[in-house]
């Protein structure tokens, strides 16, 4: 049952109700936690797609949700609902919610799901910071995606933030050093950092010309990178059957256009002369950079068809 934590207006845990008996539960201990916050830059809707297979994919049980109607400027980011006939239906309420989830070999993590908010962010951080500290969180992991003058013909870029070097090094594609507008996000990153805990930021480069439209290879590569910051295995099949599809329609168009072909050619030669003598860590890489062996893949891999495919 969910039930508002007491205190003053500015009480940061007056801003969500918890599942009281889940939310003190040891089981929640030590988790790791992936965020995601729709709103920002959200190129190629990466964050809607990651949240949405989580969700739609993985059994997920609410810890806290947040109060919206705090959070949210509604005159700015107006909620859908639909006009049917002669009534309304399927009003889209604003969610922003803390949920538990399990992943495909039965480790169960944490995810903190829904719409950026406008309002109140250093209150809403405290709030974070303070659920990361009761539940003693391990990792902290968060994405978002930006629009790049890259081409979709090369692998999927990511720039990765956050206190943990080993998550960091050998993975990054772009290091600038560049002002730029601030998300929730980035707060939430600074915040935990100071109270000493540690995160890790995952920001996906998407193709400029395909940043207004779902762009599923870039959903799957980031999480591809969150499995492999957390050790979970998460669900990426449906997205990368939509990637193919996807493909398979970018090629039409780019061959149909010679002035799309011609701008796909010099982004891949700007790409490759960039990328030339750049040696990218591999995913599969562990802390100390070694990749794990037979037996420690073939073990994960068959706990994985195990859940998958029960026995009777």
């Amino acid at each position: 049952m969910l039930e508002r934590i007491s205190g003053s207006l500015l009480d940061p845990g007056a801003l969500y109700a918890s599942n009281i008996e889940l939310f003190h539960s040891p089981a929640l201990r030590g988790l790791n936690l992936v965020m995601g916050f729709t709103g920002f830059a959200d190129a190629g809707h990466v964050v809607r797609q990651i949240n949405a297979e989580l969700l739609d994919t993985l059994d997920a049980e609410p810890v806290a949700v947040f109060d919206a109607d705090q959070l949210i400027d509604y005159r700015s980011r107006r909620p859908h609902i639909s006009f049917v006939e002669d009534h309304l239906q399927d009003y889209q309420q604003p969610k922003l919610a803390l949920y538990q989830l399990t992943d495909g070999l039965g480790s169960p993590f944490l995810l903190l799901a829904g719409f950026e908010p406008d309002l109140q962010w250093e209150r809403f951080a405290r709030a974070v910071v303070g659920i990361v500290e009761k539940l003693d969180v391990n990792l902290v992991t968060w994405i978002h995606s930006i629009p790049m003058p890259v081409p979709h013909t090369r692998p999927v870029g990511v720039t990765v933030h956050g206190n943990r070097p080993e998550l960091i090094e050998g993975i990054s594609v772009w290091k600038p050093t560049v002002d730029v507008p601030a998300a929730v996000g980035h707060i939430l990153e600074l915040r935990l950092m100071e109270a000493g805990r540690n995160v890790a930021g995952y920001v996906i480069h998407v193709p400029h010309y395909l940043a207004e439209a779902e762009y599923p290879p870039a959903a799957v590569a980031g999480l591809e990178f969150l499995g492999a910051a957390t050790s979970l295995m998460l669900p990426a099949d449906r997205l990368r059957e939509a990637g193919r599809e996807v493909g398979r329609q970018i090629a039409e168009q780019v061959a149909a256009s010679d002035d799309v072909q011609q701008v796909v050619t010099r982004l891949e030669e700007r790409y490759d002369e960039k990328a030339e003598g750049t040696v990218r860590r591999s995913l599969l890489a562990d802390e100390n950079d070694e990749l794990p062996n037979g037996d420690e893949l073939g073990a994960a891999v068959e706990a994985y068809l195990a859940r998958e495919n029960p026995h009777p």
